[in-house]
């Protein structure tokens, strides 16, 4: 891996933002056409996002169906790997195709000039005719305002800074807000410590992690689940439908005491209400509650509205921008491990040609003008 300083005035060709799964998969591609390129990575390290995830978390997806373009997942098939052996593998990646990477590089701001984009970085700007943004979807983790309900003494906490029971430090009655995965897991390992309520704001389908003898992941990539199109009629009612919970059924949950209520309305003090007129103490909080967009660095107009990207399979409307790794970019997997790699073979194709086509535009320029 090679790190490089921000500060020059080189106009590259591409530069990616965000060196996680998307940014890495097209890297590959873009080495492979000797297109001059860096990856900008926010964290210190390459799989930074993933070791910095609660210690317990694990793939749903087996290991033969988690590899990035060129380079099979280093685990047996059939298992489940850990976060800290998907951020090896993601570093790896990197060292393995020698990809240009910067780390410590949060992208601050990002807007057009002359001869393609500036971006702007802690230490100086860096220029490019062609940037992607693959920052993922984990980008701002959302805590609802009802949180400032709570009396301060009580522990509170997203499921991004959760990493294990003894993230609550002394604690009695946990309160879980959130039934997706995140959120049914975490209850799970901490219902082995303390008292557990789960507040379920609405229910997702459940499905086991095994079925009929196989991994789930071999039915639903043999069923084409994963490369259901995006503007289909199926992709559709599969969207309003939510997320999937996988491995973790709430009645298991009720069989090993936990509590599970309706949405949470509100606080008094250190005591949690819900939507059916019941209510509970509460001594801890984490909020499972997801993530949020964060594109306010982003100054390219027309591009975001309204707190979300506009684009067409990963291309902008703004010539040269474009995005990868978005959920339902282009279909139902465009934003998991094992099938980011083929929106990013696809992307790595328009951009080569549409680089093509600006050369051909910029020397015909001087003779229409």
């Amino acid at each position: 891996m090679s790190l490089h300083p921000s500060a020059d005035q080189q106009v590259r060709d591409v530069i990616v933002i965000g060196a996680g799964q998307a940014g890495l998969a097209l890297g590959h591609y873009l080495a492979r056409r000797d297109a001059d390129f860096l990856l900008l990575e926010a964290g210190p390290e390459v799989g930074h996002s993933w070791r910095t995830r609660w210690d317990s978390l694990r793939l749903f997806s087996p290991a033969q169906y988690d590899s990035l373009p060129g380079l099979p997942f280093p685990a047996p098939r059939d298992t489940h790997p850990s976060k800290d052996e998907v951020a090896d593998y993601l570093a790896g990646y990197a060292e393995r195709f020698a990809l240009p990477v910067e780390v410590n590089a949060p992208v601050q701001a990002l807007h057009r000039s002359d001869d393609g984009f500036v971006l702007t970085t802690p230490t100086g700007q860096l220029r490019a005719r062609q940037v992607v943004v693959a920052t993922g979807p984990f980008q701002r983790p959302h805590t609802p305002a009802l949180a400032g309900q709570l009396d301060p003494e009580v522990r509170q906490l997203h499921s991004a800074d959760y990493r294990n029971p003894e993230s609550l430090g002394e604690h009695g009655h946990v309160l879980v807000v959130g039934g997706g995965n995140s959120g049914l897991q975490i209850a799970g390992e901490l219902a082995e410590r303390a008292p557990v309520t789960v507040a379920v704001g609405s229910r997702s389908l459940e499905l086991p992690q095994r079925v009929a003898g196989r991994d789930l992941f071999f039915w639903l990539t043999r069923s084409g689940f994963f490369t259901v199109p995006t503007e289909s009629r199926i992709a559709r009612r599969l969207r309003s439908r939510g997320d999937i919970v996988i491995g973790t059924r709430t009645s298991t949950l009720r069989r090993r005491g936990i509590d599970l209520r309706p949405r949470l309305t509100g606080f008094s003090e250190r005591v949690a209400r819900f939507a059916d007129g019941t209510s509970t103490p509460v001594d801890a909080v984490v909020w499972a509650t997801g993530y949020r967009p964060d594109y306010s660095w982003l100054d390219v107009p027309g591009v975001v509205v309204d707190g979300q990207v506009q684009h067409d399979r990963g291309v902008s409307d703004a010539p040269g921008l474009y995005f990868l790794g978005l959920p339902w970019q282009t279909c139902r997997g465009s934003a998991l491990l094992g099938f980011v790699g083929a929106d990013a073979e696809t992307l790595d194709v328009r951009m080569a040609q549409d680089a093509v086509a600006r050369r051909h535009e910029t020397v015909l320029l001087p003779q229409g003008g």
